[in-house]
């Protein structure tokens, strides 16, 4: 248990004793001897946003850019700038009616004020930019483009951060009110920008580089294959006999001719080709389990399965008690991701197999001979077989994947050298990918650590 004691002329206004912790205090008063300047002081005006009913979207939603503008969430905004991959849009009756207020013009700073993780992550809007923000943001102008960029270099050092964080209430999803958002003491130099830029830009450089190294692995894939996939001009008319419906579905989605064509190709591969249930001799649902403890037994959901790999930075724990020997998993098991991002498939090593996994989790146990259990693995994330997930699925929006129809997926299957030999080839690249991706963070780690430096210095 941590004591301290704060004086009464210490007192700010606020009385919980998380705004008083001395590592709050004594970086405030670090930053404080720098510099006198606030935010509030270069904030010609803050407005925040609002999220539409969900209830009538057509109302206020918009189908494309053409149709509308974007609407700013949480995760468009980033350290680097603003992310639009995943942006939603709004009607151009929304903008410029009921959300008028918080419209974005180009320079705004645009800032996270409520939500997990890192406060006050902020970027500015680009040249040319004109969009909205939900709740979650807030937009502030400032006299220049320059001005904001300062100030977002300043806000997403770990300094900034503190700063922001120490300003922040509401315990397990912190939020920032205007007023305390402008409290935010400023250290300004135009020099922050130019460190991070770079910083920023040779991540990018590394991550495309990354990525580069991981699509390539589908095409590596299929020439050691030999198999080639075929061009299908899409079809909104064509015919399926009756034979071919038996036993089978009856939609219309399923019979695609880009799906058939594809499992002709499989077919006439020069290897052998097998379902999955003829290579394994289990496929079994985890647990589900919803009362998460602070310790545990490390529970696997969907999330923490992506191809190829695991990612447990966000894992749950659940109590421990006596595992099934049904759901207790052993190094060499198939895991495959069954509803919501289905057919995320990885194998498990020993690091992980003291986990349980949720009931949204396939548990595949392979047959050993003859099989490459990391080869299978990939085969299943490769873009052949995403597609064939993607034909047996149901659900609608909620896709998900069952027994039943995961034991036919077909997999080509080469002799065993072929199956290691692919299975190495391809983990030194993702090897190689995860390497670049440490050295992007490590990039950005450094920069931000030579500002604080900076910042500290005055």
């Amino acid at each position: 248990m941590q004591y301290f004691v704060v004086q009464s002329d210490e007192i700010e206004g606020r009385l919980d004793v998380f705004y008083y912790l001395p590592e709050f205090v004594e970086l405030e008063k670090k930053i404080r001897k720098i510099t006198s300047k606030t935010l509030g002081d270069y904030s010609i005006n803050i407005a925040g946003g609002a999220t539409p009913e969900k209830d009538e979207p057509e109302k206020y939603y918009a189908d494309s850019p053409d149709t509308g503008v974007p609407f700013l969430r949480v995760q468009n905004v980033t350290e680097s700038g603003l992310n639009l991959e995943d942006c939603k849009h709004i009607n151009f009756d929304t903008h410029n009616g009921m959300l008028k207020r918080s419209q974005v013009k180009e320079g705004y700073l645009i800032t996270k004020i409520t939500g997990v993780g890192r406060m006050a992550v902020s970027s500015v809007a680009p040249k040319g930019f004109d969009g909205n923000i939900n709740q979650h943001l807030v937009a502030i102008k400032t006299d220049s483009y320059q001005i904001s960029e300062v100030l977002a270099a300043f806000l997403n050092s770990d300094i900034g951060e503190r700063l922001a964080f120490r300003r922040s209430t509401g315990g397990t999803r912190p939020a920032l009110d205007y007023q305390a958002l402008k409290t935010i003491p400023i250290v300004f130099n135009a020099s922050f920008v130019d460190i991070m830029q770079s910083a920023y830009q040779q991540k990018k450089k590394n991550e495309t580089e990354a990525q580069k190294r991981l699509d390539s692995i589908d095409g590596y894939m299929l020439d050691e294959l030999g198999i080639k996939l075929p061009e299908v001009e899409g079809k909104m008319f064509f015919v399926v006999s009756s034979d071919e419906v038996k036993s089978n579905r009856v939609d219309a989605y399923y019979y695609q001719p880009r799906f058939t064509k594809l499992i002709q190709t499989i077919q006439q591969a020069p290897f052998e080709n097998h379902t999955l249930e003829a290579i394994s001799t289990q496929i079994i649902n985890g647990l589900d389990f919803r009362e998460f403890t602070e310790t545990g037994i490390p529970y696997l959901r969907v999330s923490n399965i992506k191809p190829n790999s695991f990612d447990i930075s966000d894992v749950k724990f659940i109590p421990a008690f006596s595992i099934s020997k049904d759901i207790e998993l052993d190094s060499g098991d198939l895991l495959i991701t069954r509803k919501g991002t289905y057919g995320n498939s990885v194998i498990v090593d020993d690091e992980h197999k003291r986990m349980v996994i949720s009931s949204e989790i396939f548990r595949v146990v392979l047959k050993r001979d003859n099989v490459n259990p990391h080869y299978i693995a990939i085969y299943l994330n490769s873009n052949i077989t995403k597609q064939l997930f993607n034909r047996i699925s149901a659900g609608g929006i909620m896709g998900h994947l069952s027994q039943a129809a995961l034991k036919n997926i077909q997999i080509i299957l080469p002799p065993l050298e072929i199956q290691n030999k692919i299975a190495d080839e391809v983990k030194r690249r993702i090897s190689e990918a995860e390497r670049l991706k440490a050295e992007a963070s490590k990039i950005i780690e450094e920069a931000k650590h030579k500002v604080e430096e900076m910042i500290l210095g005055g």
